[in-house]
């Protein structure tokens, strides 16, 4: 609601009160026209102290000051008001049908002016500082909003470069062992950068394009080698339609990769399982630590970071994240909450 159209509002409502309580009054509409400069200077008056006097000092805190010059316009507004205006006599009418004979008693026309602008000035402040509230609370939602958006894709530029760094490194390694698994790697990371460059600028993808990447994740890292290694995935989603942010889920995936030394130690497994059941995501990772490992800190690392730092913008009071270490096992456990 722009000033103008406040303005307007006000303005008839001023009217209408100002109408009603001298005709319930006097029934003497003559009196309308003959004060209608009054009328007029009156919703000036209220618009001034409105528009300018309130968000300078109401708005600001500085009630003292609000509450003074609003009394003391008022206050000489009436005394110019009683100077300049000329008293109307009330003709000898007789009063509305059922009363006749009775005479309408004269109003207090001061005590009249009083309360028609103290009632005009609330109710007018009430309005205009319910349109201030709300217009501050759209400023801060879209300020917030603005902000999360900024740091969403400050996020989000830290994960692809950390991405590609990894995937150009494997393709490097596989290149001088096996050129035929060199191609077949490089379909696969030409699918990945797909879904990171397209599909990733959209704020939620489908869950089934996101457990897609990590199945193209895995089988690039599994092209290293001819061995087979002990990884184990079960994706269970029963909703097609469910989304989810996207790459919120690989940096798990990444980090079991790196702190379980799959590929350079024996007796080391990952399990990474996933099910969409009831409108809620559950995501599982499950690796041996190796002994190299133990004592680093396998929960930290600018991916993990990453995704919590995500979940709590994308997903507040909405998800539980659960990260654990012990005898030698590293475990994650997240659930969402998906309404989107």
């Amino acid at each position: 609601m722009n000033t103008t159209i406040r303005f307007i509002f006000q303005s008839v409502l001023w009217v209408v009160l100002w109408f009603v309580l001298w005709s319930q009054q006097t029934w003497d509409y003559r009196f309308l026209q003959e004060n209608s400069f009054s009328l007029i200077g009156q919703i000036s008056l209220i618009a001034l102290l409105i528009f300018y006097t309130a968000p300078k000092f109401l708005f600001t805190k500085k009630h003292f000051y609000f509450i003074a010059i609003s009394l003391t316009a008022i206050a000489v507004f009436i005394g110019i008001s009683s100077l300049i205006s000329t008293k109307v006599p009330l003709p000898n009418i007789q009063g509305p049908p059922g009363l006749r004979g009775l005479k309408p008693r004269p109003p207090s026309r001061y005590f009249t002016q009083i309360l028609l602008l103290l009632i005009a000035y609330i109710l007018a402040t009430v309005v205009e500082f319910v349109v201030y509230a709300k217009r501050k609370e759209e400023e801060i939602i879209r300020s917030k909003n603005e902000n999360l958006e900024t740091e969403l894709k400050l996020l989000k530029s830290q994960i692809n470069p950390h991405f590609l760094f990894n995937a150009l490194n494997n393709i490097y390694a596989l290149s001088a062992i096996d050129t035929t698994k060199t191609q077949e790697s490089i379909s696969h990371l030409s699918t990945m950068l797909r879904y990171v460059l397209y599909e990733c600028e959209r704020p939620f993808v489908l869950l089934s394009k996101e457990v897609e990447y990590i199945e193209n994740y895995i089988k690039l890292f599994a092209l290293k080698s001819s061995k087979k290694y002990p990884i184990e995935t079960k994706f269970n989603i029963e909703d097609s339609t469910i989304k989810i942010a996207p790459m919120l889920l690989i940096p798990f995936v990444e980090n079991s990769f790196k702190h379980s030394s799959i590929e350079q130690i024996k007796d080391t497994y990952i399990n990474i399982y996933l099910t969409s059941k009831n409108n809620t995501i559950t995501f599982k990772v499950e690796n041996s630590i190796a002994e190299d490992n133990i004592l680093k800190d396998a929960v930290g690392g600018i991916g993990l970071e990453n995704v919590k730092k995500r979940l709590e913008i994308l997903y507040p009071n909405k998800h539980n994240l659960s990260i654990s270490k012990n005898d030698g096992i590293f475990k994650v456990e997240l659930k969402l909450e998906n309404y989107v």
